[in-house]
């Protein structure tokens, strides 16, 4: 299977390191995970041993200190991860979120007995992470979030709501966005992390959604009645630094989405071309037809200048350089480019593309949520436009 790395213009970014680690999560997903499919899919969430298999196998938590338990790599490791992932075609696994997302939150601004207390678990893949910031009707607009932390002794009571939350049904650890202070806006809001394994009074899971794709990911409705959660488990040492928080690590959310967006992409068309040169249609195979020829040229052109833009951006993030226009404009034109690749190539399967037994039928669900989620395009163009 081609990686960016044997491409003719290979990530700059990449060393041999990175391709031994892509060897290695390549064998994982398709040796351990992919074969279990069908059943992942029908039951709708992952399988904890799979978290576990990966943490054992070194590929949770790369970019977090060894010290913690994690890899003492960057994000230029979880990123190979998360391209051989969705280069698989493996959705069950929240590893975006667990691994890109949660643990960066927390060696970024746990404290130090934060750091010891939850990132070994997250990395062993004992833990399972989430992160709560979108609430029922709130949709992006994070800073009229309804969700209360109130003060009570040494605890907070936080009571309110929080869906679309992937590993929702599964995990054991949430970073809950809360007003802490419901009089303010951005300057209210704070991170409590809640340990919300076995189901504690006070918390309960909602439903997981049906969903058009991503089948095998559980995406769950949260909700919190005064639950109780320990003061010490709040995130930067201060009430209101929560909004903050936010947009410091969301561009690296961002920039996640668009790995496996060009990841996808470039799966896409390679199923496409093998499909092409084996399909025939009018007595010569698809790919001898000189429309099917120019709709790969175009998607492999986009692919390629999508690949060159992401590889740009990885290499400013390695470098604390990635600010927030740039990243949501990954964002948003990387996901655009992933759900018109894949719509193209399906047109090229004809109906049979359109029916599961091919992969590019659940590429196609799958894509559509990725302009949705971590800020949608619409938010990303108006982050952009201020900028300028």
């Amino acid at each position: 299977m081609p990686t960016p790395a044997s491409d003719d213009a290979p990530s700059p970014w990449r060393e041999a390191e990175h391709d031994d680690l892509a060897d290695l999560a390549r064998t994982f997903f398709t040796k351990e995970v992919l074969p279990h499919t069908e059943r992942l899919l029908a039951q709708g969430h992952p399988d904890r041993e799979h978290y576990r298999r990966a943490g054992e196998l070194g590929l949770l938590g790369l970019s977090v200190p060894e010290e913690y338990g994690g890899g003492g790599g960057g994000f230029t490791h979880e990123a190979v991860v998360l391209h051989e992932q969705a280069y698989a075609g493996e959705s069950s696994l929240g590893l975006a979120v667990h691994s890109g997302i949660v643990t960066g939150y927390l060696a970024a601004y746990g404290s130090e007995e934060q750091k010891r207390r939850w990132l070994p678990g997250l990395c062993s893949g004992d833990l399972i992470g989430a992160i709560a910031m979108t609430e029922p009707d709130g949709g992006s607009d994070l800073q009229a979030m309804r969700t209360r932390a109130v003060r009570d002794g040494d605890d907070y009571l936080v009571t309110g709501a929080k869906t679309f939350i992937t590993n929702g049904g599964l995990a054991d650890l949430v970073i809950v966005a809360v007003k802490t202070d419901p009089e303010q806006r951005a300057a209210g809001v704070s991170l409590l992390v809640c340990e919300v394994g076995g189901d504690p009074e006070g918390f309960r899971r909602g439903r997981l959604l049906s969903k058009i794709g991503l089948h095998a990911n559980d995406t769950a409705e949260l909700f919190f009645d005064e639950f109780r959660v320990p003061a010490a488990n709040l995130l930067g040492g201060a009430e209101g630094l929560g909004f903050i928080q936010l947009m410091q690590q969301l561009p690296q959310e961002r920039l996640v989405i668009g790995v496996g967006a060009v990841a996808a992409m470039e799966r896409a068309i390679e199923l496409t071309v093998a499909y092409t040169r084996e399909r025939a249609a009018f007595g010569k195979p698809l790919m001898g037809h000189q429309n099917t020829r120019m709709v790969l040229a175009e998607c492999a052109t986009r692919t390629r200048v999508s690949r060159v833009f992401l590889d740009d951006c990885i290499v400013r993030h390695s470098r604390g350089e990635l600010d927030v226009a740039t990243a949501a404009m990954a964002k948003y034109w990387l996901t655009d480019g992933q759900c018109e690749v894949i719509d193209r190539c399906l047109q090229l399967f004809g109906g049979y593309g359109y029916t599961t037994e091919y992969p590019i039928a659940r590429m196609y669900a799958d894509a559509r949520v990725q302009k949705i989620y971590g800020g949608t395009n619409e938010i990303m163009k108006e982050l952009i436009a201020r900028a300028l």
